[in-house]
């Protein structure tokens, strides 16, 4: 078999850099030199835009933070201020907003926030995070000063180089590190719908995700009907004023119905934009194109090569904060830098399948019928679900770290053996972990990478609670996936696109790996200087690259990940050793 060799530039791992937005340094600071805005005793704030800082009225509290809410004039006017006179920004509002309530004014945010409060009076430092997760706050955890940022990259020299053993274990089950932990073992996340009070370390939820089911006697229209309403409202309030939107539309029924909605209610042009991988995969072209001629949008198509999937994986590593290793990563940044050409705020689909019951979860209710007969409990069964490495660990990581990671719980436990309706539980799941750990921080973060503000209508934390209201029924039952949603926008969409079965968008990385990316992938992993060599096995993942035994085509999503985990890693160490030549690493493979 001929295979293209795609190469990485020597030194483009080491030479690409990210600059930090904002840090916010706790505890002693006699050492520090950087740039600070402001600073007292026990707290200085390094930042480049000034708009996401601000001082309360009475000047008691400090804020700094990325900010955007959605409900402005409401606020304002329990501020008892004109929203008409209103000038300042999100972050002054906050401030405002803390003076009258303290930490409890969060439950008034709709919005996206991810925030530091200094309580300059009480010497008492807050760390809070949006509902449903939209935006990432990161901490240390040792040392007499403790750092806090928005990004886990800029927080690289203030902790140690050890690896969460338990986070990795994770990322290999899921492709994303859920909770609070990261790949890094000084350094934890805050979560979403909490505020997090130090020195005392108490977490205070303001919000939490509850089965809360409503008016179950109703029918379908009637919780359609409901649905409809909100997404309109939302859509409205997420739109830019008298500028240009665009709209990731895959063709799929959730980028289709914000598309449609964004279309009815925009007076600006709507842009949407799709991709594909040339004429070797198959595309969702066809129902893309059909939805933008149905919503009269000004239509873009990208085509992304394997080329490009290859060469652009280090930049887009370099701007997520923990690894990812979902394949889309490298399509969602290039469709943004695209995007941003004809636009500034992008719109997008993701929240519907955690929300309203996408097809994923139907193994997962298979298995909870017949788990008697197969002895597989629940959460065996959802992390197999992941169709990542779950099955793999035992083999895949080296023997001493598999024993120490083997025995600790997960994360997921708690929601799994919940009170709540089977598929509520795993909605639950899916929105808190899922959509907080993988798929916001990756809209979140490669959208502001390509300069645009991404926002995803469908997991406004409203739509969010809404959706754990809806009967279970409404939303998968037995093959019929989403029937709430559809029947929400059945009249302003085509009825190919209310009654296409779900497909979901699929990188070729199984034909990527085995027609382009194979040598180059050989030298990344296999090298004994590799950064995940010191925790996996290497000669499993020899036997992956060989496709031995790839009975369900499963190996290249694999590959991809550790692929994707080892260029992380040496994003964030600087390292040169990613030259894509075999023998510019001594290597194991014997090749």
């Amino acid at each position: 078999m001929l295979f293209n060799t795609y190469k990485i530039p020597k030194s483009t791992i080491a030479s690409i850099k990210v600059a930090p937005t904002w840090n916010v340094a706790w505890g002693k600071l006699d050492f520090l030199t950087e740039d600070v805005v402001w600073r007292d005793t026990q707290l200085a704030i390094v930042i480049q835009d000034t708009s996401q800082f601000a001082l309360s009225p009475t000047e008691q509290f400090v804020v700094v933070g990325d900010v955007w809410v959605s409900n402005r004039v409401e606020l304002l006017q329990r501020l008892g201020i004109d929203p008409t006179h209103w000038e300042g920004t999100d972050c002054q509002l906050i401030a405002q907003l803390w003076d009258q309530w303290g930490w409890e004014c969060l439950s008034l945010l709709v919005g996206m926030f991810g925030l530091v409060v200094w309580d300059r009076q009480r010497q008492v430092l807050w760390l809070g995070r949006d509902r449903v997760g939209t935006r990432t706050l990161y901490y240390t955890t040792t040392g007499s000063t403790r750092w806090i940022a928005p990004q886990l990259r800029s927080l690289t020299r203030y902790h140690s180089a050890d690896l969460d053993l338990v986070a990795l274990r994770d990322y290999l089950c899921c492709a994303f590190v859920p909770g609070e932990r990261t790949l890094w073992k000084q350094v934890r996340e805050v979560r979403p719908g909490t505020v997090m009070e130090l020195p005392s370390q108490r977490v205070h939820n303001y919000w939490q995700l509850h089965e809360k089911m409503t008016a179950e006697q109703q029918p379908l229209v009637w919780h359609g009907d409901r649905l409809r309403s909100l997404l309109n409202q939302v859509v409205q309030e997420y739109l830019p004023p008298n500028e240009a939107v665009g709209v990731f539309l895959s063709g799929g029924l959730d980028s289709s119905c914000v598309t449609a909605l964004a279309a009815k209610f925009h007076k600006a042009p709507v842009h949407t934009y799709s991709i594909h991988f040339g004429s070797e995969c198959p595309n969702e072209l066809e129902f893309s194109s059909l939805v933008a001629k149905h919503c009269q949008t000004q239509h873009h198509i990208l085509e992304i090569t394997f080329r490009d999937m290859w060469e652009r994986l280090p930049e887009t590593m370099a701007y997520l904060d923990d690894p990812i290793g979902d394949p889309l990563t490298v399509p969602n940044l290039l469709v943004g830098k695209l995007a941003r050409e004809s636009v500034q705020v992008v719109l997008n689909g993701e929240g519907g399948d955690p929300c309203f019951g996408g097809p994923k979860n139907q193994p997962m209710l298979i298995n909870s019928l017949y788990s008697s007969i197969n002895q597989q409990d629940s959460l065996q069964a959802y992390l197999i679900s992941f169709q990542k490495c779950a099955t793999d660990l035992s083999q895949l990581l080296q023997p001493e770290v598999w024993r120490g990671v083997q025995t600790e719980p997960s994360v997921f436990s708690a929601d799994l053996n919940a009170d709540a309706s089977y598929l509520n539980r795993l909605m639950a799941l899916n929105i808190k972990f899922k959509g907080a750990d993988q798929i916001l921080t990756k809209v979140n973060n490669l959208t502001q990478a390509a300069g645009l503000h991404g926002r995803s209508p469908l997991f406004d934390q409203r739509v969010v609670d809404l959706s754990m209201e809806i009967p279970p029924e409404y939303k998968l039952s037995g093959v019929e996936e989403k029937a709430v949603l559809k029947q929400a926008v059945a009249d302003i969409l085509p009825e190919t696109i209310i009654h296409r079965p779900k497909s979901g968008m699929m990188v070729p990385v199984q034909l990527g790996f085995r027609k382009f990316w194979q040598r180059e992938a050989r030298g990344l992993l296999l090298s004994r200087k590799a950064a995940i060599a010191p925790y996996l096995n290497q000669s499993v993942i020899r036997n992956w690259l060989d496709y031995r035994g790839d009975t369900w085509s499963r190996y290249g999503v694999k590959l991809w990940l550790l692929v994707s985990l080892e260029i992380w890693l040496q994003v964030i160490q600087g390292r040169d050793a990613v030259t894509g030549r075999v023998g510019d690493a001594e290597s194991i493979d014997g090749d």
